[in-house]
């Protein structure tokens, strides 16, 4: 497993966390499968930006601010 893959899933589960959304909840919202979301969430995953953007429009949350916690 790569280091920034599991940073970057380390990053979306907190954001998914904070937003109070389940697995299943953001896959919906994101028109992704559930398992997707948790694959990427546990850095076994390398997201697509586009992916990524579809995920974050789902939370309500832009690349700029999901960025600055890195």
């Amino acid at each position: 497993m790569n280091r920034i893959e599991q940073l970057l899933g380390d990053q979306l589960k907190k954001a998914r966390l904070k937003k109070g959304l389940t697995q299943e909840q953001l896959a919906e919202l994101s028109g992704l499968h559930r398992t997707y979301i948790g694959s990427v969430e546990r850095g076994e995953r390398n997201i697509t930006v586009k992916n990524l953007y579809k995920i974050l429009l789902a939370m309500n949350c832009s690349l700029g601010d999901f960025f600055k916690s890195f």
